[in-house]
């Protein structure tokens, strides 16, 4: 028996299970997927939010700016890589410029600080490489950039280290209540908790109509996205968007925390919830809309495509709170952007509506927020000595394009959550994430992880199950 069971392991779910675990509650979280961070959380722009366009009034504009401020310190707590690299809003026209001053009102309105209208010559000297037809921009100082999967995973690892519950492969199927809730899983039986929260991203929806009357839909939204090397990640040091449309944020043009530069998304709603693919007009869609910020990225550069899923709630703002009929449901339902910039000042938010309505707010006097982990190139040359001769693991470099070592894959491993695959071990600590896309350590990879728990080689999956990449010996 649980306190309470969260459904959904992405950021939203994984902050509120942090979150959760500074009070002596019983806590889990309960994944359809093999492992945390596998939807959303997994597939976006890695951006912070200043919050300067959420209408004023909603909740998205209420949790976005609280959600920004607490960035820095969780980040440092988790040893994530975290960066204020600021961004600009574009204005081409008379028209965008108008746009751009109504977003530079809204800001002020919601409390964005620090918020400035530049004109031509100020935008490029920030942003060389901006299109010359540029007449001005709004700059928002406060927005940054973060290692989303690193983020979402440390919030998890931090979870359990504190005592909290992972529940992986195990799908909700079926929700039954009587005095507390029976939770139906596909691996794991029947789960049982007083309380539930729906964290479960596109497919929350689904997860309230399970037990709740219907009351809202989720539409995904797919985004297409170019990953450059990092040849290119030295052309934009601010996030830089396009003035936005009804159907988001628009093309942007961002740096990442490990020095690489991404570029898109387009914004298509579909109706398949797991389609995840990308498509040649989609891509072709994001170059071509790219030139109007700027002509001078060489996408013969990029080195990965991929999609993601938006959860955009027919509501139009976040969703938020117990079900009206079903007390003790919880919905945190239509997390589109800026869902990962709100999830800190989200996860605060359902800890008290959980204990409002009854749950234990009793302080858990063990928490211990900090995470650490070795990261062999941020090292000193002295440390990296003294590090190799403590364990020699750390002087073996796996993966060349990323420079990351035996030691750290194995540290992985050793933190997850079970059985990891391929690109598990690649979300955690970046083998594969280079140039070569894993064409030169990705086999490595994989004895590293079957010797470590001590499976066959044929039993390492890339990703999801059933996605082998060896049969058998041929020799």
């Amino acid at each position: 028996m649980y306190d309470v069971v969260i459904i959904g392991a992405g950021v939203i779910g994984t902050s509120i299970f942090r979150e959760l675990t500074k009070y002596n509650v019983k806590v889990a979280i309960v994944e359809k997927e093999n492992d945390v961070s596998m939807g959303t959380s997994k597939a976006n722009s890695a951006i912070i939010h200043a919050g300067y366009d959420p209408k004023a009034g909603t909740l998205m504009a209420k949790f976005n700016v609280k959600g920004n401020e607490m960035f820095g310190d969780i980040c440092d707590e988790l040893d994530v890589p975290f960066k204020r690299n600021g961004s600009l809003v574009l204005a081409f026209d008379d028209e965008e410029l108008e746009a751009v001053k109504k977003l530079y009102e809204n800001g002020n309105k919601i409390g964005v600080k620090g918020l400035r209208i530049l004109n031509r010559e100020e935008v490029k000297e920030l942003e060389e490489n901006v299109s010359d037809n540029v007449l001005g921009a709004l700059y928002a100082p406060t927005g940054g950039i973060v290692g989303v999967m690193e983020y979402t995973i440390a919030l998890a690892e931090n979870s359990v280290l504190n005592g909290g519950k992972i529940f992986l492969n195990s799908e909700v199927v079926k929700i039954e209540k009587d005095d507390t809730f029976k939770i139906t899983t596909s691996k794991n039986g029947v789960i049982e908790g007083k309380y539930i929260v729906n964290a479960a991203g596109v497919y929350s929806d689904a997860i309230h109509n399970l037990i709740c009357k219907e009351s809202f839909k989720i539409i995904p939204r797919r985004g297409e996205y170019f990953v450059m090397d990092k040849s290119q990640g030295k052309l934009f040091t601010n996030t830089v968007f396009q003035c936005p449309t009804t159907l988001g944020k628009g093309i942007l043009v961002t740096p990442t925390v490990h020095g690489n530069l991404i570029v898109g998304p387009n914004a298509e709603d579909i109706y398949d919830k797991d389609a995840v693919n990308t498509t040649s007009e989609g891509l072709d869609y994001v170059i071509e809309t790219t030139k109007k910020t700027t002509e001078n990225i060489n996408f013969r550069e990029s080195i990965r495509n991929f999609a993601g899923l938006r959860a955009i709630p027919d509501t139009g703002d976040f969703i938020i709170g117990e079900d009206k009929d079903v007390k003790g449901f919880v919905d945190v339902a239509g997390m589109k952007s800026p869902g990962l910039s709100a999830a800190p000042a989200i996860a605060i938010e359902v800890v008290k509506i959980l204990q409002i309505i009854g749950l234990s707010n009793e302080e858990n006097k063990n928490f211990n927020g900090n995470r650490k982990r070795i990261i062999f190139n941020e090292l000193s040359r002295k440390e990296k000595e003294e590090l190799i001769k403590k364990n020699p693991s750390y002087g073996k470099i796996v993966c060349r394009c990323e420079n990351i070592t035996e030691g750290e894959i194995v540290d992985a491993i050793k933190n997850s959550f079970g059985s990891i695959t391929v690109d598990g071990v690649k979300r955690r600590c970046r083998p594969g994430m280079g140039r070569c896309q894993g064409g030169f350590c990705g086999p490595r990879v994989v004895e590293i992880i079957a010797r470590e728990l001590n499976k066959d080689y044929t039993e390492v999956a890339q990703e999801k199950e059933g996605s082998y990449i060896l049969l058998d010996r041929t020799k």
